[in-house]
């Protein structure tokens, strides 16, 4: 048996761990400490347990078939503690710290795919757009079984996704499995992947088109920017707008504030609960007006998740837009980022979030007001007849107005014609329009 003075060390150095400060904030902000004493004056140390971890290690180092070091060990009871909670909590070493806060700001190195799990496999959330992943075909949904032949069931997110990074250039094979069909093989070279995260334009006279890919710290700037270009560029206000949240992962909680925010006047955006008195938040819209009113329709799908998930169910709960596509991926919960000494951190589940409405859409997602599921558009071979216009001789038209023969209507090819979901909304906006009589 261990002595008892190595058995009080090792607690007491365990002590200190579990003790340290929790701290609550919008991923991946920092937030403001809560005194160990209030996290822990209710759990007094388990000592009897933590006397079971002291002989594991104890036994680990003496017996193991080759020598495992204390550092060794100890991260990996750290990380064995994370992984137990739930798929978003986890923690971060040097490298896996760096890369969260490279992917927050907009520029990382990797494939360009974002991932959880589900069933022991790792499973792709969304493609970001750009991207080798995005270009080589992989879909939300896609199970990935094997990284390179290796198989990845059992394997943690972050051991996958430390697999999935490297050096840039290098060649990375992916064994995927779509809809339950036979795996197969996509291979993608790593990138330095910069998300612009968000992207507008007039889909055409009138109408505007915003996509977010993710949420970054200056994406709701971006969309207060996009707004105000697509009005200057089409002349005059704009008559309706779509806002496409699809294979949108989320990102930073305070971007999908500020986002709603520009379609909104007042009213509550979202607010968190969590155990301890800071992770209790609430936010709510301001006065003014980036979108000036117009009609709105919003597109969400599978891929849709957290911060997406907010931004979607503020607007539908305060009747401001039309949900559009399909039920979005259901994360309701908001991890906090909690540096530690020697560069790392915990990424912590501290909260979940709920819409205007209380409604908890962990596990369930949004669902949107409209059904629409994709579809492909095979565009018709133009076999137009001859018209009047085209006849020699014909009559002008008597009131003026240049005529329109055969192949006057034709025109450039547009996001909507080959995007069902896009097209449909797009459809319903010049409907509201049409009924308001605006």
């Amino acid at each position: 048996m261990l002595h008892s003075p190595r058995l009080t060390q090792l607690a007491l150095s365990i002590a200190l761990a579990v003790g340290a400060p929790l701290a609550t904030a919008a991923e991946p902000a920092k937030a403001a400490a809560v005194p160990a004493t209030e996290v822990t004056a209710k759990a007094p140390l388990p000592l009897e347990e933590l006397r079971t971890f002291a002989e594991v290690m104890d036994r680990i180092k003496a017996a193991y078939v080759e020598p495992v070091d204390d550092k060794t060990l100890l991260e990996n009871a750290i990380k064995g503690m994370l992984s137990n909670l739930d798929p978003h909590s986890a923690y971060l070493g040097p490298e896996d710290f760096q890369e969260l806060q490279e992917s927050t700001s907009g520029e990382f190195g990797g494939l360009g795919i974002e991932v959880g799990q589900e069933d022991g496999f790792i499973k792709v959330v969304s493609p970001i757009d750009d991207t080798p992943a995005s270009r080589a075909g992989v879909q939300a949904g896609d199970l990935i079984v094997k990284i390179n032949g290796a198989p990845t069931r059992g394997q943690t997110m972050t051991e996958a996704v430390d697999k999935m990074r490297g050096k840039i250039g290098e060649k990375i094979t992916l064994t995927l499995v779509r809809d339950g069909g036979n795996p197969f093989d996509v291979t993608l070279a790593r990138a330095v992947i910069q998300v612009k995260s968000v992207k507008s334009q007039l889909l055409e006279n009138d109408y505007g088109y915003i996509r977010i890919t993710q949420f970054q710290v200056k994406t709701g700037d971006e969309v207060g920017k996009a707004l105000a270009k697509m009005r200057k560029d089409n002349g005059k206000k704009l008559r309706g707008v779509v806002l496409d949240l699809r294979n949108n992962p989320g990102g930073v909680l305070q971007s999908a504030v500020e986002v709603a925010d520009h379609f909104l006047t007042k009213g509550l955006i979202v607010y968190t609960k969590g155990r301890i008195a800071n992770s209790e938040l609430r936010f709510s819209a301001d006065p003014a007006d980036a979108s000036e009113g117009v009609p709105l329709v919003v597109l969400i799908n599978g891929g849709s998740a957290s911060a997406s998930e907010i931004v979607a169910g503020a607007l539908q709960d305060q009747k401001r837009a039309v949900l559009m596509g399909t039920d979005s991926f259901g994360k309701g919960s908001v991890q906090t980022v909690l540096p530690l000494a020697n560069d790392r951190a915990l990424k912590l589940t501290t909260a979940l979030y709920y819409t205007p409405n209380g409604r908890s859409i962990q596990a369930q997602g949004i669902v949107p007001d409209i059904e629409v599921r994709p579809a492909k558009l095979t565009a018709e071979v133009d076999t137009e007849n001859f018209k009047e216009a085209d006849l020699q001789g014909h009559l002008g038209n008597g009131n003026g107005g240049a005529d329109r023969p055969t192949g006057s209507s034709k025109r450039k090819e547009r996001p909507q014609d080959d995007d069902f979901q896009l097209s449909q909304a797009l459809s319903l906006l010049k409907g509201l329009n049409i009924t308001s009589g605006k």
